[in-house]
């Protein structure tokens, strides 16, 4: 049967992503919110069976309401109807989930990069994901690598943790699986808890198993069991120990090692029963703190059981009494509920036995009957008291004081005095963010073992002052000064400004040394080097000031810029008064610029020279004089 090319006339099926045992998932668009999706689409082989259809359906309804960042969103749900043969329609279900672009950890563990900081994060991510959903009444049933995927980035960098296929385990399982059906089993058997691989009821717990197999996996760098088969494997599970992780991996911790221990319990109630405690004990091991042994010890017997043995030990007591004749061993018979008999097997005639030894019969009845009396005496008294016996008082834990240590620390230490610690985040004035400021219980108090105990850590103060050294800065350095405040940067303003070099802060909005909220926004002002040039035009009267003055109005501007002077003659201008410049007022220049200023000079005069005696002039009318050569010898 071929694969629809459109779903619901909304989703386009694209290439294959996956196949399991009773769905393959594909990856699709949305053509009606545009984005990219995973289809997962109940296989044609299957889909006649309507148990598998129910259970596909109902197990669909019940993961499309979990919303948790650990866990692949699921975003709707549906049928297909096809009709390949005439007559003949098949339902084929559907789940539309969130597409998720990284890589599982079967992945990451075959290529050996995973770190033990690495693991210790990923394992916390899965048990967050499990801890929603278990209180969702949600159990997943097949928590293995190839379920679990770490987000990626475009620069390949891994970040969060994804847990896929809620509740479709289930179903697999629930179709009459056998250990020899490959296809459904072969994947997960190294995963199995041990009440799965006999076939009983799961719960919460065996979700937990799986993850610490899988977090022994990541540790380790192979399963907790391996073998040749399935079913080797599933025996394993049921019956033998594994080896200590750090057998494989020597660089691993004691703590880590016990950890895994009680994660891997046969006894589901040896096991952690949750994932919240998971959490709290793996938060501790990875700091090197054992985890408490808080595991289930099995119920003692009820103690008036302990009265039976003495009474049943009566049946014995023919074989301490004296052997002084038949009587003896016969009222031990009788004693015992046995019945009075004769050597020939009739009953003895009473009247026939001789009357010293009805003496011994009665003296052995009664020293019998006391001997009863103090044994069921006895018995009862002890039984009385140990039923009504007050039992030990608990011993308190004292609060120790956490104030100004880091949180993490801080949870730790609690966690090792066999306490539930709770964080909560507030803000604080004299408490540096990530520390703690005081916990409830107060320190020097006490607490039974097991109570929970909250701690309240500092987020720093609601408000904080915008430092007032940021002019001059690199935007870079300022940034990261304001995102330690824990305010928000808004876009940048661009400014000029003539005493701050390009490229650099010259303020902000709200300005420097206002006190503001936290998460407030905050605008950074840069310079662009540039500045605006004034008017350097009847700045004074006195044009022995002018210089002067051209030369402040320019350092009001920037101190930054250059200024040469150079005179022209004017005769309209007062000498030494400004007639021009070289960049027109209003004009934006880089800083270190230089503007030349033009004075007015006073014109030069020319003095009239005199003219020699006997010398002739014409006007310009008659042409050139001429000199004395060519004048006509004078008259006598």
């Amino acid at each position: 049967m071929s694969v629809p090319r459109v779903l619901n006339d909304r989703y386009e099926i694209g290439g294959l992503l996956g196949r399991g045992g009773m769905a393959d998932v594909y990856k699709a668009r949305d053509t009606r919110l545009g984005r990219t999706v995973a289809i997962k689409l109940l296989r044609a082989d299957v889909a006649r069976d309507s148990h598998l259809q129910a259970r596909f359906r109902r197990e669909a309804q019940a993961v499309a309401g979990l919303n948790h960042p650990s866990i692949v969103a699921v975003y709707d749900t549906g049928e297909h109807i096809t009709s390949d043969v005439p007559h003949d329609s098949t339902h084929l279900p559907y789940i539309v989930m969130e597409y998720v672009h990284g890589k599982t950890l079967r992945e990451l563990i075959r290529a050996k990069s995973i770190t033990t900081e690495q693991a210790l994060d990923y394992t916390m991510g899965v048990l967050a994901a499990l801890d929603y959903s278990h209180r969702a009444g949600i159990v997943h049933r097949d928590i293995k690598p190839a379920n679990v995927m770490v987000t990626e980035d475009d620069r390949g960098v891994l970040g969060q943790v994804k847990v896929m296929d809620f509740g479709i385990a289930r179903t697999i399982s629930d179709s009459a699986a056998t250990m020899t059906q490959t296809q459904t089993v072969m994947g997960t058997a190294q995963y199995l808890s041990p009440e799965q691989a006999r076939g009983e009821s799961v719960d919460a717990r065996s979700d937990l198993y799986s993850a610490g197999c899988l977090l022994y996996e990541m540790l380790a760098g192979r399963p907790p069991f391996t073998g040749d088969s399935p079913v080797s494997v599933a025996y394993q599970h049921v019956r033998e120990l594994p080896p200590a992780p750090s057998t494989f991996n020597p660089a691993l911790s004691q703590a880590l090692d016990a950890l895994l221990m009680r994660a891997l319990q046969k006894d589901r109630n040896q096991r952690f029963q949750d994932a919240a405690s998971f959490r709290r004990a793996l938060r501790a091991a990875g700091a090197g703190i054992m985890p408490p042994d808080s595991a289930s010890q099995p119920a003692p017997a009820p103690e008036s059981t302990a009265i039976v043995p003495l009474v049943a030990s009566l049946a014995d007591t023919e074989a301490m009494l004296p052997d002084d004749g038949p009587s003896t061993r016969a009222m031990a018979k009788v004693m015992a509920g046995g019945a009075l008999t004769t050597d020939s097997g009739e009953p003895e005639d009473a009247a026939e036995v001789p009357p010293a030894l009805k003496r011994r019969r009665r003296a052995w009845m009664v020293t019998l009957f006391v001997l009863l009396a103090l044994v069921l005496g006895g018995g009862a008294i002890v039984g009385y008291n140990m039923i009504n016996a007050q039992p030990d008082a608990v011993q308190n834990v004292s609060i120790p004081n956490l104030a100004q240590k880091d949180k993490d620390d801080a949870l730790a230490q609690l966690l090792a005095l066999g306490l539930n610690p709770h964080s909560t985040e507030e803000f604080s004035k004299s408490v540096r963010a990530g520390l703690v400021i005081r916990t409830d219980p107060p320190a020097g108090s006490t607490a039974a073992p097991g109570a929970n105990v909250d701690v309240f850590v500092s987020k720093g103060p609601s408000e904080v002052e915008i430092p007032k050294d940021l002019a001059g800065r690199t935007e870079a350095e300022v940034r990261q000064i304001l995102l330690d405040l824990k305010l928000v940067i808004g876009p940048n303003q661009m400014v000029n400004d003539g005493t701050i070099m390009a490229n650099q802060v010259v303020t902000t909005d709200p300005a420097p040394g206002t006190s503001v909220a936290v998460g407030t926004t905050v605008t950074l002002k840069i310079s662009t080097g540039q500045v605006l040039m004034p008017s350097l035009f009847d700045l004074t009267k006195d044009p022995a000031k002018v210089k002067e003055s051209v030369t402040e109005a320019l350092k009001k501007v920037s101190t930054h810029l250059d200024v040469t002077f150079e005179e022209v003659e004017n005769s309209v201008v007062t000498p030494g008064m400004v007639t021009g410049q070289s960049i027109q007022a209003g004009t934006a220049v880089a800083q270190r610029t230089t503007v030349v200023v033009t004075l007015a000079k006073a014109p030069e005069t020319v003095e009239p020279t005199q003219e020699p005696t006997g010398s002739v002039t014409t006007s310009p009318t008659e042409g050139p004089s001429k000199g004395p050569k060519d004048s006509p010898p004078a008259k006598p």
